[in-house]
């Protein structure tokens, strides 16, 4: 990322505020001219009192209308300096603030367009995401503020400083132009000494808001086994490396600021002494009123040179931070493909056909997978963990593409779908399903935000909640995070009712209720299940006893397929997960027990 680049890159940010950098350039004019005021007032003051001085008698009448004058010149400049510098950084701090949010907003857009799979990269986890659009954000709206509060000030200033010295006499003009870019050289060579300890420290940045946010979220596991000092030696590393980095620029910074100090105060000096010895030469032009001149303006020339350490430094971190900030703005392969096929009924009738697929951490989850799922079916996908059966679930959903293969909804290529209406023809209820910060009726209106309050109630009878919604305080207007894990579980499967799809994919939808519950929701989803596409994922026998078609997976293969009863006659790893969840079940024990009551 150069400089021009990024320049390129806030362009369209800045350019729906054009009125406010009309604005900020007409006062920087205004601001730039009344700056150098009090120079050629002094200038003019100090000859006009050395004047007065040579007459004889001393008038004091002369002396206090020349500085009845200065006063009302200074006084007046300084006032319309005040009003012209809360104009000038007002109308730059808007445009910075406006352009901060449009960027924020333009990248949480861009993301909630990418594929699944960009968020499941190693490089893209929450906290580092999180830190590069956070300090992205904070590095080139800062941006703007420097250029147009800060630089274009400064050296709008600088310059017609530099123009007054050259009309004044051209060797002091070419004394101080001659200085400053020695100054812009100390300061490009910092930059690029330090360039490599910046990058460093954005991933030191990075790492450490991913390891904060992971203690966060496990932080009941880790008080579980005490290992609050292991989280912590992480962090310290993590820390120790950050501290190291920090240092190392500073003592960097801190040298060259100490070259480039030394470096303008050797131009203060040489506009002293040859002012001084031009005064003295009698050069025409020249007075005592222009050593002080002389050096006012070179000190309006040097003032960007005094703030160019600094304005470089936050240019050089938003360099940094801009490469992973446009990265995620301008991903264009990990943008969601989506189709244009919209029929006008979804029948639900999916085909797999030899279907290969590798997570993006390389990790090869299925291996020539085929089966169908036929419409208005129950299928029930078996197997151990990590045997591929979410992952078939995120296939079917578009969560992300097959390496090699065929997927046909309807026998048409499910990459022909367009995505949204797919997905608005889905049900998906998952073993942990996300729960919205906001209230019950939100979350569960968030499967259809059309639906009545009556809808939500509806809902919620018959994802068995309602009667416990009720017996709160706010009932449907309470936290939803609030609420138990179970009863986050029913407000999920409430959302999926009021969502009312032909197809529905449930992935453990159970698995975290009590037997209670699972009996009730069990019921509810048999009901819904009727004259829809059903995809289960379960390890209760009772909901896999209940499919039409079992498809076993092991090591992202299908091992068997059929009806239940085929599947289990055939032995192998159905068998075996049926055979296990029933032991697990102490199924012969509950057995007796009922028949205890009977008799």
């Amino acid at each position: 990322m150069t400089i021009f680049k990024l320049f390129q890159n806030i362009r369209p940010f800045v350019k729906p505020y054009r009125w406010l950098i009309v604005a900020t350039l007409f006062m920087t004019l205004i601001g730039a001219l009344a700056s150098q005021v009090n120079a050629v007032v002094l200038d003019k003051t100090v000859d006009s009192i050395n004047a007065l001085l040579q007459d004889s008698p001393f008038e004091w009448t002369k002396a206090t209308k020349i500085l009845t004058v200065i006063s009302i010149v200074l006084l007046g400049k300084e006032v319309l300096s005040a009003l012209i510098s809360f104009a000038q950084k007002y109308y730059g701090e808007k445009m910075r603030i406006y352009v901060s949010q449009d960027m924020a907003q333009a990248v949480i857009e861009r993301m909630l367009t990418f594929r699944v799979a960009y968020f499941a990269q190693d490089d893209n986890e929450p906290g580092k995401l999180q830190t590069r659009i956070d300090r992205g954000v904070e590095s080139l709206s800062t941006t703007v503020k420097n250029f147009f509060i800060d630089i274009l000030p400064l050296f709008t200033s600088a310059i017609i400083a530099l123009i007054l010295m050259y009309i004044a006499n051209v060797y002091v003009g070419i004394v101080a132009t001659v200085i400053v870019p020695i100054y812009f050289w100390l300061t490009y060579r910092e930059a690029k000494r330090l360039s490599g300890w910046r990058r460093n420290r954005r991933t030191y940045r990075e790492a450490k808001s991913n390891g904060i946010m992971n203690i966060i979220e496990s932080i009941t596991v880790i008080k579980s086994f005490n290992r609050e000092r292991i989280e912590g030696d992480k962090q310290m590393a993590l820390q120790q490396q950050l501290t190291d980095n920090q240092m190392q620029t500073r003592k960097l910074s801190y040298l060259y600021d100490g070259l480039k100090s030394f470096v303008e105060q050797i131009g203060t000096v040489l506009i002293i002494i040859l002012t001084a010895y031009l005064v003295l030469s009698d050069y025409p032009g020249m007075s005592i009123g222009k050593i002080m001149y002389h050096v006012m303006l070179f000190s309006n020339v040097s003032a960007p040179i005094r703030q160019l350490h600094r304005i470089y430094d936050d240019m050089n971190d938003a360099l940094i931070y801009a490469e992973g900030f446009f990265d995620i703005l301008h991903a264009k392969d990990e943008v969601e493909k989506s189709g244009k096929y919209r029929p006008e009924k979804v029948l639900g009738t999916f085909k797999l056909r030899n279907v290969d697929f590798t997570y993006p951490n390389g990790n090869k989850a299925l291996h020539s997978i085929s089966m169908e799922i036929g419409s208005g079916k129950i299928t029930a996908l078996v197997g151990l963990s990590g045997a591929g059966k979410s992952t078939i679930v995120n296939l079917l959903d578009k969560f992300y593409d097959p390496d090699s293969g065929d997927i046909l909804l309807d026998d048409v290529p499910l990459k022909d779908w367009d995505t949204q209406y797919l997905r608005d023809h889905i049900g998906l209820v998952l073993q942990k399903n996300h729960i919205f910060d906001g209230t019950i009726e939100d979350n569960i209106l968030y499967g259809n935000p059309d639906a009545t309050h009556d809808d939500v109630v509806e809902a919620a009878k018959k994802a068995y909640i309602y009667d416990q919604i009720m017996n709160l305080p706010e009932q449907f207007q309470t936290k939803a995070l609030m609420l138990s894990g179970g009863q986050q579980q029913r407000i999920a499967i409430a959302r999926m009712f009021i969502k009312n799809p032909p197809i529905i994919f449930l992935d453990e939808p159970t698995a975290s209720l009590d037997a209670i519950a699972t009996e009730q929701i069990k019921n509810s989803i048999d009901a819904i299940k009727k004259n829809r596409t059903v995809i289960i994922i379960s390890h209760s026998i009772s909901q896999i006893i209940d499919a039409d078609i079992v498809y076993a997976l092991q090591n992202g293969r299908v091992e068997q397929g059929g009806t239940p009863d085929e599947v289990y006659k055939q032995g192998g790893i159905y068998k075996d997960i049926f055979d296990a969840s029933a032991r697990s079940l102490n199924i012969e024990k509950i057995a007796k027990t009922i028949d205890g009551e009977d008799s």
